[in-house]
């Protein structure tokens, strides 16, 4: 197994221009009472830097990796549903749902149905449905079908992202464990986003939400890395 250190070394340089345009995001704190392709580029341009990382590793190696491949176009779609929700309050929310739902069916298929684990699923679901339920009182519209949704698949998406990881039987690997983390964090942001925008205010909840999000981006990204042994890192060096 590859060592976290190894991992840090190897992947790490390809990641400071994520980092960097992260910390522009939040030192320019641009408002979002004023919408602005300046601020969609802003906002954007840690994603876009995803990118960047994936494709340092060489076209050849998302184009032989699946997983991979479907995380890079996730992260499109991303992009595309980051821009649209910088004019959600002109109504472009929905547009930028619908992204970020094709975004969630491509990570749900580049982790894979392999180990089913139905009972991690059932778990995710049950919680999924309390989420909801929580939710509900205040959807109305539309949206309390798109919510349901949404709701369904990013909850499938950290199903198989958790399922992966295998703690108990020993068999995880840091890209596994990294999905599953980059998951959880995904479905926390949305949450926030879900109860700020259609429940009650939350305190902090611009920083709580793209503090995770990026967090999260940035894991999934990682475990689109497909390396099993220290060779495969001295190789790429």
């Amino acid at each position: 197994m590859v060592s976290p250190v190894t991992v840090v070394k190897c992947e790490g340089p390809k990641l400071v221009p994520f980092l960097k345009a992260t910390c522009v995001y939040f030192v320019l704190w641009l408002p979002t009472s004023s919408p602005s392709w300046f601020s969609a580029l802003i906002k954007c341009l840690p994603i876009f830097c995803l990118w960047v990382f994936l494709l340092a590793h060489g076209v050849n190696f998302l184009v032989s990796h699946r997983s991979a491949k479907r995380i890079f176009a996730g992260l499109i779609f991303s992009a595309v549903g980051d821009a649209f929700l910088i004019w959600q309050e002109q109504g472009y929310f929905v547009h930028g749902l619908l992204m970020f739902a094709i975004t969630h069916i491509l990570y749900s298929s580049a982790f894979g149905m392999k180990p089913l684990d139905l009972k991690t699923g059932s778990v995710i679901g049950s919680i999924s449905i309390f989420l909801y339920i929580l939710l509900y009182s205040y959807l109305s519209g539309p949206f309390t079908y798109l919510v349901a949704a949404y709701t369904a698949l990013i909850s499938f998406m950290g199903w198989r992202a958790i399922a992966g990881v295998q703690l108990c039987n020993d068999l995880w690997t840091w890209t596994k464990l990294s999905a599953c983390i980059g998951s959880v964090l995904f479905i926390v942001s949305d949450f926030t986003i879900a109860v700020n925008k259609f429940c009650f205010p939350v305190p902090c909840s611009r920083a709580i939400i793209m503090a995770t999000y990026y967090a999260a981006q940035m894991l999934i990204s990682l475990s689109a890395v497909e390396c099993r042994d220290e060779e495969d890192y001295k190789k790429r060096k």
